[in-house]
């Protein structure tokens, strides 16, 4: 009755980096095609070896990926788009990696290639055209994951030939090695499902038949390789699927079964509304996500047909977290009772959204690293997890010492602090409410602030420039003392602030020299989070972030802005706009407490904002913009679930904002969001004003603030802040004219549609007096027009 252990899948990034160094300096054309695939191999060769040293019962192969697992499965399924697929037959019947590339990172006949960047958000992104080239494929976010995938496109005539050999080459890689190899695949309906067409007339689900013939060419050669089990992944199931996606599975998996057993995986939420449909499926079994949603576990096990293995997602692959092992043994004792060895135990989904290896972090304190897992610490725990159901003792004694940091937190003043959560006990509906209403305020805020029609400003962040990352560089590693990097700081702000008073613009930003990262900054800033040396996790291609860690209540000892800001706002008679990450962005892109809920956390960064929103307006900052990108990525899987986290997100805003006076006024900032769904809840922060990104959809964007008649201040981006292109004075004049359409000039703001951390100076300027003439020649028409 051994119990088969065996994980979703490993970062593929390595414990420094190594593949993201390695491909940019591919794309920078330093080193060949050989070299990179030997890192490659060895990061491949690496994982399998921390899987079979932990004795896991399987090595998994096919996580592996050059830029991102979903482009991978395109490639395999040889389902390159038309524009990237390569001029001569041979090229667009055998895809190889420089295809691979083009796809997800765009290429122009120029050799500037059109590598899509990503949004502060990291939200979805549009293809961004490459002059005379392939746009890359649109990229969005990977279901509630902070991780990033490449859309596959879909027309009605599209054809599926198995033609990229990189997974069975790896699986045979790892047999070769001596590994019993367990590969992963995307399963078809979640391909399709994750896709969009890219014609109209059509539904990508027509297209399932050509696909599964595909589907049956490839486990029919992983059947030739050896292979027993394939780990068969349909997320999607995860989600509130209409009926013909739901329906579509019994097709699919009937057409596709018989060679290899299949191990149907869905993570990141409960399965239950589609259970009774799974358990009719010709396959071999099922995995579900016990970290996401623990409360499936009886109704899967009573209805799990008997032939079937349940692979249990005990060990939470999506946060940082040591797991309770102790506490998961005590649940899933009765279930090994029962199933005996049909109980696999395994990591909640892959290991991808975890940092590698929590060795390395030499400077964390000793009881602090007792309280962490990395991807290399959980497949030890699935492991010790797995011989502790096997009645080993040695591995039951050592499930409860392992446990005993994890159950000591629980009780820890310094963790849970009692002046925190009296002050959370203190919130009522009137504490989130501003003291008047937003007609009142405004006509206060226009007095106050004397700002013209059409004010100008920015998003915040301006360029990052080399020498600011040589200064902070130098600052972290002791080269520079705290007085001198000050120093230098406020030489970059005054010269922010220079540049903007030379274009003219109505409302200024100190430019943010001084972060890193939007949410890093006010982690570094509060009480209550850790950050990492190599906590990096991949977000897409060579893209990776460190996201800080919730270790106990949050609070802030001192004022976090307010130095730069009152500094910036000393060099100019115009106003200066203090810049605040709101506090559902703040929760969405660091690893959340898994002891408290996410609810309870926002409300504590709510209260730290607030009293920061207090001190900046004391301090003469008149205007002050919390941004919450994340807001609408915070949104549960499922819709039943959307109105309780909408109402305390809003309320989390809300609070952090209320301490605002009727004359200070709140912006905030929202990029490359779908408001359809949620204006509802955009209208409910109640923010002065909104910015939000047009310029891509020409505005189209701007319909659901008008059809929703939004009643409070809008600036709508009126040019894409991640093109290199320069917008023209009339097109900004033409778009700002399409938004008069939808919202009152009188409510109309003009600005980027994003920070300008990423671009340099040169651009910056160009774009920026563009923006400025436009917005006075746009103002002295519609002043005429009024008189």
């Amino acid at each position: 009755m051994t119990t088969t252990t065996h994980i979703l899948g490993y970062p593929r990034i390595g414990e420094k980096r190594e593949l993201k160094f390695t491909l940019e300096k591919y794309w920078r054309g330093e080193i060949g095609q050989s070299e990179l695939k030997q890192l490659g191999s060895e990061l491949r060769n690496r994982n399998w070896n921390v899987q079979a040293d932990a004795n896991l019962s399987f090595a998994t192969a096919g996580d592996f990926a050059w830029y991102d697992h979903v482009l991978t499965t395109t490639l395999l399924l040889g389902h390159v788009p038309k524009r990237h697929a390569g001029g001569s037959e041979e090229e667009k019947a055998f895809p190889d990696l420089d295809t691979l590339f083009r796809v997800g990172r765009g290429q122009s006949q120029t050799q500037i290639q059109s590598q899509k960047q990503p949004t502060c958000c990291g939200g979805k992104h549009g293809s961004e055209s490459a002059q005379d080239g392939a746009a890359a494929s649109d990229m969005t976010k990977w279901f509630n994951t902070n991780y990033h995938y490449i859309v596959p496109e879909f027309s009605k005539d599209d054809s599926f030939d198995v033609s990229w050999p990189q997974l069975f080459d790896e699986v045979n890689e790892a047999i070769q090695a001596g590994h019993k190899v367990k590969p992963v695949l995307l399963g078809p309906l979640s391909y399709l499902y994750l896709g969009k067409e890219v014609e109209e007339g059509f539904d990508r689900l027509s297209l399932l038949p050509r696909l599964l013939t595909a589907y049956q060419a490839i486990l029919a050669k992983l059947s030739k390789l050896g292979v027993e089990w394939v780990q068969i992944d349909e997320p999607i199931l995860a989600l509130e699927l209409d009926n013909q996606w739901v329906d579509s599975f019994k097709l699919a998996y009937q057409v596709i079964q018989g060679d290899v057993k299949l191990l149907l995986t869905t993570y990141f939420d409960s399965v239950t509304d589609t259970l009774d449909k799974i358990v009719d499926l010709p396959i071999n079994g099922l995995h579900i996500d016990l970290a996401a949603a623990p409360q499936q576990l009886d109704e899967v096990v009573n209805k799990l047909p008997e032939d079937w293995v349940l692979s249990a997602g005990a060990i939470n692959g999506r946060n940082v977290w040591r797991a309770d092992l102790a506490a998961q043994l005590e649940l899933l004792q009765p279930v090994k009772d029962k199933l005996g060895d049909k109980l696999w135990i395994a990591s909640s989904c892959s290991l991808l959204h975890s940092p590698v290896d929590l060795e390395l972090e030499e400077t964390l304190s000793e009881e602090v690293k007792s309280w962490f897992a990395f991807a290399k610490q959980k497949v030890t725990e699935v492991s010790l997890l797995g011989a502790a159901l096997d009645g080993d003792q040695n591995a039951i004694l050592a499930c409860e010492t392992y446990s005993q940091p994890i159950v000591a937190r629980k009780s820890a003043t310094h963790v849970n602090k009692p002046q925190v959560q009296a002050r959370i006990n203190t919130i009522t509906k009137a504490l989130a409410e501003r003291t008047a209403p937003y007609a009142e305020r405004a006509a206060h805020q226009s007095e106050v602030l004397g700002l013209p029609l059409l004010p100008t400003t920015t998003v915040g962040s301006f360029p990052q420039t080399g020498e600011i990352r040589v200064q902070r560089s130098a600052y972290r590693t002791g080269k520079l003392s705290e007085a001198e990097y000050n120093t230098a700081l406020k030489g970059h702000i005054a010269d922010a602030v220079k540049r903007q008073e030379a274009l003219d613009l109505d409302v200024l930003v100190h430019g943010e020299a001084e972060r890193n990262d939007m949410v890093e900054y006010f982690a570094e800033n509060l009480a209550g989070f850790q950050t990492t040396k190599f906590g990096w996790v991949q977000s897409y291609g060579s893209r990776c972030v460190k996201p800080a860690i919730v270790v106990a209540d949050i609070e802030r000892e001192k004022p976090m802005t307010v130095e730069w800001s009152t500094y910036a706002q000393s060099l100019t008679s115009k106003q200066m706009k203090g810049m605040l990450t709101g506090p559902v962005t703040i929760l969405c892109w660091t690893f959340p407490r898994e002891d408290i809920s996410r609810k309870e956390i926002t409300n504590q960064l709510a209260f730290a904002l607030r009293d920061e929103v207090s001190d900046l307006q004391d301090a003469g900052i008149n205007i002050i913009q919390i941004d919450e990108p994340a807001i609408r990525e915070g949104l549960p899987l499922k819709k039943r679930d959307h109105a309780e986290y909408l109402e305390w997100a809003v309320d989390a805003f809300k609070i952090s904002a209320a301490s605002a006076k009727p004359e200070t006024q709140i912006h905030t900032h929202m990029c490359y969001s779908e408001f359809n769904e949620i204006i509802d809840s955009v209208a409910a922060l109640d923010a002065d004003v909104i910015t939000i990104e047009t310029s891509r959809s020409n505005m189209e964007l701007l319909k659901a603030f008008e059809e929703f008649n939004y009643p409070n201040a809008i600036g709508p981006g009126v040019y894409d802040i991640h093109s290199p292109n320069i917008p023209s004075e009339e097109w900004i004049v033409d778009l700002l004219k399409k938004a008069a359409e939808k919202i009152p000039a009188e409510r109309l703001w003009a600005n980027p549609d994003c920070g300008l951390k990423t671009r340099n100076w040169v651009e910056t300027e160009a774009a920026l007096t563009n923006l400025v003439s436009a917005t006075k020649a746009l103002r002295k028409e519609w002043e005429s027009a009024e008189a």
